[in-house]
């Protein structure tokens, strides 16, 4: 395996690169460099392969939607984002990795409960988990980290009450998702947690064969599983899936968003004294533009030639689609690194784009909405109890956050 520290050739870029001192917000200075200067353009990353770079928007979403670039992560030249994550066992691909008619195939089966429709008839019981925690928080000591009594609470009791899964294993799957999503897990970590995680869904699905209730898992159980359609081990990786996707990222996105609100008090009033819905899901976008806490990209790989940006992407050659900096281009988005909460930022990238968007972002969007209307305007005097430089960024894994916020009122 190459060392990326010392094996890169001259000046091919290294990926991921650092984000500049004091800039915990935006996505890495050489990102920039390449979006003006080389928008497609290849990059070494940690094994030494040299996949592509794109970084404007508009490429973005052309290439992501263009069948010709697959996801399917067992394919030669696939640029995995780690060794645990080349090492995984092909058997345990959900069908983030995979294409169609597969993909299709098994997201359908989990499509129906993240309707729009659906979701907003939960947002009375989402409204309600939070302003319980809230209420939790006012009469709780301070200061207190954001992150365990508020941000990872909320859509672990959501996605919990969503799928049938007991919150009182909160600590267990937020301990092991947290191995996964990390860059520096080693492969037997990893393949340890996703076990531990597989079986711990694998016996949950067995008491919902013999016990269905009115939840997602049981849908699983009783329709897909007793069926035939899916083995229980299948269903318990479906089921994983969205257990982890459910929290791990929305939970990175309410802490990481507060942040930045708190050091931007003009746009934080500008949410805190609106009550208007429409105001608060616009500033959801514009946040989820801002911030994009997906900032290793999302990965592919060619099928065939593919022109861009003045290449010639080659069939069998990796691409990492840099959803962070796109989501900062200035053709696509004026003034990108303003964050400014009135803006039409609905074409972001956050959530991907074409057949792999994500599913969960109807779930996404109402919670961050529930949460950025409300703990604001419940707590008014929210503020952050230990200097900026002392808090401590997720640079070492998938999804970016912090890893405390300690705050205080």
């Amino acid at each position: 395996m190459a060392d990326t520290a010392t094996s890169a050739p001259a000046g091919l870029p290294e990926h991921p690169s650092p984000r500049a001192a004091g800039c915990p917000f935006d996505p890495p200075p050489a990102l920039r460099s390449l979006q003006t200067d080389r928008p497609v353009s290849r990059v070494q990353i940690w094994d030494g392969s040299r996949p592509w770079l794109i970084t404007r928007h508009e490429d973005v979403r052309t290439l992501l939607n263009d069948p010709r670039v697959s996801a399917d992560a067992t394919r030669d030249g696939y640029p995995h984002r780690s060794a645990a994550m080349q090492g995984s066992d092909p058997a345990s691909q959900t069908f983030l990795t995979m294409d169609d008619p597969e993909h299709a195939r098994l997201r359908r089966m989990v499509t129906a409960p993240f309707a729009i429709k659906k979701i907003e008839a939960l947002r009375p019981s989402i409204q309600k988990i939070v302003d319980d925690l809230v209420d939790s928080l006012l009469a709780g000591p301070k200061p207190v980290d954001l992150v365990e009594a508020f941000a990872l609470p909320v859509p672990s009791l959501v996605i919990c009450e969503l799928l049938g899964v007991p919150y009182e294993k909160h600590d267990f799957f937020q301990r092991n998702t947290r191995i996964i999503v990390r860059r520096t897990s080693t492969p037997e970590e990893v393949a340890a947690a996703n076990a531990a995680l597989i079986d711990y869904m694998d016996d949950l699905l067995a008491d919902k064969l013999a016990r269905p209730a009115d939840d997602l898992l049981s849908v699983l159980a009783t329709e897909r599983v007793a069926t035939g359609e899916l083995t229980r081990r299948e269903a318990a990786r479906l089921g994983n899936l969205l257990l982890a996707a459910g929290h791990e990222t929305t939970a990175n996105m309410i802490a990481l968003g507060t942040l930045a609100l708190l050091r931007n008090p003009g746009q934080l009033a500008l949410l805190r004294e609106t009550e208007d819905p429409e105001v608060v899901a616009g500033a959801v976008e514009e946040l989820l533009r801002y911030l994009n806490i997906t900032h290793s990209g999302r990965r592919r790989v060619a099928l065939e030639d593919i022109e861009a940006g003045g290449e010639t992407i080659r069939a069998g050659e990796g691409i990492i689609f840099a959803n962070d900096v796109a989501n900062r281009d200035p053709a696509a988005f004026p003034g990108p690194d303003r964050l400014d909460l009135t803006r039409n930022a609905r074409r972001h990238v956050a959530f991907g784009y074409g057949v792999h968007q994500c599913l969960g972002q109807p779930l996404a969007r109402v919670e961050l909405q529930v949460v950025y209307g409300t703990l604001y305007r419940r707590i008014p005097t929210l503020a952050t109890a230990i200097p900026f430089d002392e808090i401590e960024f997720k640079h070492d894994g998938i999804v970016y956050g912090v890893y405390k916020l300690p705050v205080t009122w």
